[in-house]
């Protein structure tokens, strides 16, 4: 099985910014401050299990539950919608217990391993080699880790204003990605329970 090194950096690229952990940084100092306590190191494998999963049977496991992909990121595209309202509103929808379960929801899915994400892995598949896609996806959760583990440096570099500010900007940042992710699946969740619908109305 031969190794790309030029494809692995174009999917390792392309996983990054869809995963964008970095701009995630004022979404999980936003939950660390609501008492969760969050594990890099789960947040890590179960992320990496979840897209693995994704990368080799997606089509299936979602085939089985009679889910498409579509359907799929329109659901969660409602969690990171309602994760952007309580960073810019300042209102909880998540309530907090804490404990760990923000390591499962919403930090592995759906901010690590989340629709865009998925579905990303699954368009790549048709043009890369399985194992350069799983390379580069291994990397990027290295990074996610790292990026878990030093959130509370970055948190006393920005301070407690700094923290306030980035949070509203990523809410924002945040909404308009869920509401992109909304439209841009509506159409073809609409055009499975109705084909030919979008050709008809765009006829009226």
């Amino acid at each position: 099985m031969e190794i790309n090194i030029v494809d692995i950096f174009s999917v390792f690229m392309v996983l990054f910014a869809v995963i964008d952990i970095v701009g995630s940084i004022p979404i999980i100092i936003d939950i660390k401050s609501k008492g969760n306590k969050i594990e890099a190191l789960k947040v890590s494998i179960v992320s990496l299990i979840i897209l693995v999963l994704f990368l080799f049977v997606g089509e299936a496991i979602l085939g089985v539950f009679g889910v498409d992909i579509s359907s799929f990121a329109i659901a969660g595209s409602f969690i990171l919608f309602f994760l952007s309202l309580e960073m810019i509103l300042g209102i909880e929808f998540f309530k907090s217990t804490a404990n760990e379960g923000a390591s499962i929801v919403p930090i592995a899915f759906p901010i690590v391993a989340g629709a865009g994400s998925i579905t990303t892995l699954l368009s790549l598949r048709a043009e890369y080699a399985h194992i350069d896609i799983l390379i580069a996806l291994i990397l990027n959760i290295i990074i996610v880790f790292i990026v878990l583990k030093t959130t509370r440096i970055i948190e006393k570099l920005l301070g407690q204003t700094g923290i306030a500010i980035l949070r509203k900007i990523f809410g924002v940042i945040l909404l308009s990605i869920a509401v992109k992710l909304f439209m841009s699946n509506v159409v073809n969740s609409i055009e499975n329970f109705f084909p030919g619908i979008i050709n008809k109305l765009s006829n009226l």
